[in-house]
């Protein structure tokens, strides 16, 4: 039984599967969203883009599992994208007024961090680390504040009780964000002391 728990996913070359599908769809929000945020700012249209790449994504990685349709394209471009519509939103929000720039400065940072971080595991030939579950977690709740912190934007009923919604998540989320993070480093740092990096002839 732990044999089967511990072990990695088996993961296809193959390129067109739904949940690709969908990851590809969710890529293309990406520029819409900010034209919505900041050219048109439609942003009943924009919160319902968040919403709906949410559902997306929690969609492609249920039917990846389901479908067994998980792929090395998709453990890719999945995260990616992710990251892709955290920065962008995190972005727009900062040029609208909606985020303080400080607090986009502690997210943005954290992640380009890690991304000069991998390069610790790329010069080892190594994969890299394995996802902490926190780390999911964390992407979730700031997900999840986002939409609700531009309806707090929006003149509804609802505003006051959506700003109060997002901004808990958005502190539980940073706080889970930047703990993770200083986990990631750690390893990397670890990796770094216990394994030389490799020369060019080894690779």
């Amino acid at each position: 039984m732990t044999t089967e728990r511990n072990a990695e996913p088996v993961y296809s070359d193959r390129i067109l599967t739904v949940p690709n599908v969908l990851s590809v769809i969710r890529l293309i929000g990406v520029p819409v969203l900010l034209w919505l945020l900041l050219a048109e700012k439609a942003d009943g249209w924009a919160f319902a883009l968040l919403i709906l790449s949410g559902v997306t994504d929690w969609a492609d990685g249920k039917l990846a599992r389901l479908l067994d349709q998980s792929s090395k394209l998709g453990a890719l471009l999945d995260p990616l994208v992710d990251r892709l519509y955290l920065v962008a939103t995190l972005g727009g929000f900062l040029i609208r007024g909606i985020l303080p720039w400080w607090l986009v400065a502690i997210l943005v940072g954290r992640e380009l961090i890690l991304f000069l971080a991998l390069g610790v595991y790329r010069r080892r030939g190594l994969p890299p680390p394995e996802v902490i579950y926190l780390g999911k977690a964390a992407t979730f709740a700031l997900m999840s504040a986002l939409p609700w912190i531009l309806a707090g934007q929006m003149d509804w009923a609802a505003a006051g009780f959506s700003r109060a919604f997002g901004w808990a998540f958005m502190i539980w989320g940073t706080a889970a964000y930047i703990w993770t993070g200083i986990l990631y480093l750690g390893k990397a740092i670890a990796v770094a002391r216990a394994i030389p990096a490799a020369s060019h002839q080894d690779r």
